[in-house]
């Protein structure tokens, strides 16, 4: 009996992805236009998936460059160099060398949900991940290069195996006795320094979503601590909350509300 083209749609949305030439094999000889439409649709899919392995070839660039001499190549990258108000947050990532993780890229092109899907699958894979976060207080005591700098090396003690070489995103790290490599646009070039960015954002993300719970007026779970409309607003209404930096927000508050 012939199979309702509603049946091989479910059918379609169901096939992961090593499952679409099966798909399309069996379903290619059916002139049925709404079968047809489906099989372009998995074909489609089929490029999609090439290109991205492509792309992701592409940004291995690095890794295999420094590959023979160096075992265990880590990415860093940073997040919350700009908000207003909450951590400075670093990661710190090595990833395995016939890593096969696709859709890695700097976490401001990813959605969230591809960024939360992507944080498991690195935590999962990685040979090791460290995290560095340090607080709005630290940042005011010694500036936010300093504290990304220290947030760095935080992430980089955090790691299970030390790293024989540091790809960057941009900056040198000081106080780092690893060589180190850096990149501009790094986050957006290396699978590694991508794959810290991924995880410096989802962690900053959620501390600052649990912040949104104690101080509900700065909307922290839309806005992440950057300055939004609705955030400037607010500062204006309310004053800091404890979290903000009393050095980024002199422009919207008084200084006897700071």
């Amino acid at each position: 009996m012939e199979k309702k083209i509603a049946e091989i749609k479910n059918e379609l949305q169901a096939a992961c992805e090593s499952e679409l030439p099966v798909f399309v094999e069996m379903y290619e000889n059916d002139a049925r236009s709404g079968v047809q439409a489906l099989v372009t649709k998995a074909k489609k899919a089929i490029d999609a998936l090439e290109k991205e392995k492509k792309r992701t070839e592409a940004m291995k660039k690095y890794e295999r460059q420094y590959a023979s001499s160096c075992e265990y190549i880590c990415g860093i990258d940073e997040v919350g160099r700009g908000p207003l108000a909450g951590p400075v947050v670093a990661g710190a990532v090595i990833l395995p060398k016939d890593c096969q993780i696709l859709y890695l890229n700097d976490s401001k092109q990813l959605s969230e949900k591809k960024r939360e899907e992507l944080y498991d699958v690195i935590m999962r894979e990685a040979v090791a991940v460290g995290i560095g976060c340090v607080p709005h207080s630290r940042i005011d005591e010694i500036n936010i290069l300093q504290a990304t700098y220290e947030a760095m090396r935080q992430a980089i003690a955090g790691l299970s195996v030390r790293p024989d070489l540091l790809l960057n995103d941009a900056v040198t790290i000081p106080g780092v006795d690893i060589r180190q490599v850096p990149i501009v646009k790094g986050d957006a070039k290396s699978v590694s320094i991508a794959a810290a960015s991924i995880v410096a954002k989802v962690t900053r993300d959620r501390m600052m979503v649990e912040y949104d719970k104690t101080y509900p007026a700065y909307h922290f779970a839309d806005n992440k601590g950057y300055g939004s409309e609705v955030h400037v607003e607010a500062l204006k209404k309310h004053g800091a909350a404890p979290i903000h930096r009393k050095s980024f927000i002199r422009n919207f508050v008084r200084e006897a509300e700071v």
